[in-house]
């Protein structure tokens, strides 16, 4: 097996072979955590968010880099600031402090080796409620199998059925099986989503698919992968929320929001094809679901101040 490190890194499918210590890869993550923000978010499905919302962590940089990114002041331009892994396992337990259901690290994969470290400090101080990885599933799987019981709950996208679509919005024509054995390795480790009395995420996995125009996403064939490969009981989460941000308006086949009836027929496909859990939405091609996030000066960016920003 191969021994992951930050000094030639290899922890997602880029497969870069950077020293983080001194360069980036695709991904433009360095030594550090970035993270944009951290706060109580209420936006997220039903299970995670619940009545006290989810402690959410959002991480700066990605390994994707979407052309429609919701967030690419972040995925892409690096907003945020620097924090050492005892610095965000802090930041966890100050989440855990304010009563929220659980600690929602979102976009943690090319850190994923500094949060194993975050997780293990976190929760030998008292860290008790369940860890959500909400991911893109673009995630070696050698990686994922580190998280093996530091991580409760996954929450991966399934973004694309086909490569060259893949290829197109998301450089990464490999994304369909990547993803597919990914959401594999998760649902070994966590299984099928546990709720407690009131409905809340303890432990599982919610699969979610984002509905995109001129059914780019390959929904249908989506879900006949993930029926064959896990059962139809698996929840799945089908998100209407695609509006054209970043450079999605360079391609005319992205530059609208998603119809209704585009949005019915995925509902219908997941329905057909026996899935008894689905979790919908009210359509919206609107920012609404995108957080705020901060554009710090760029010589605010040290990790000595982690705390006064972050909200």
């Amino acid at each position: 097996m191969t021994i992951l490190s930050l000094r030639e890194c290899r922890i997602c499918p880029r497969n870069c072979g950077v020293d983080r210590s001194s360069s980036v890869g695709f991904c433009g993550a360095g030594e550090l955590i970035r993270i944009n923000l951290a706060q109580i978010h209420r936006g997220e499905e039903p299970q995670i968010s619940g009545s006290r919302g989810s402690g959410t962590i959002f991480f700066s940089h990605c390994n994707l880099k979407c052309v429609f990114c919701q967030n690419h002041e972040i995925s892409v331009d690096g907003w945020g600031k620097d924090h050492s892994p005892e610095e965000c396992a802090e930041i966890m337990l100050q989440l855990q402090d304010q009563g929220v259901h659980n600690i929602n690290l979102v976009t943690p994969t090319h850190y994923s080796l500094q949060l194993l470290e975050s997780l293990t400090i976190a929760k030998n101080n008292g860290l008790s409620i369940p860890v959500v990885w909400n991911s893109n599933a673009y995630e070696n799987v050698e990686t994922l199998q580190l998280l093996e019981g530091l991580v409760d709950i996954y929450l991966p996208d399934c973004k694309y059925a086909h490569g060259v679509y893949a290829r197109k919005y998301s450089h990464a024509s490999d994304y369909p099986g990547i993803a597919l054995k990914a959401i594999e390795e998760m649902y070994r480790q966590v299984c099928d989503l546990e709720v407690d009395s009131e409905g809340i995420a303890t432990r599982g996995l919610i699969i979610r698919l984002l509905v995109l125009p001129n059914g780019l996403a390959g929904i249908s064939a989506s879900l006949d992968r993930i029926a064959e490969r896990l059962g139809a009981q698996v929840r799945i989460s089908l998100m209407a929320q695609y509006y054209p941000t970043h450079k999605a308006r360079e391609y005319p086949e992205l530059s609208r929001g998603i119809t209704q009836k585009e949005y019915d027929v995925a509902v219908e496909a997941a329905i057909s094809r026996g899935f008894s859990h689905v979790l919908v939405q009210e359509l919206s091609c609107s920012s609404e679901w995108t957080p705020d996030f901060v554009d710090y000066p760029r010589e605010s960016l040290n990790r000595n101040d982690h705390h006064e920003n972050i909200r």
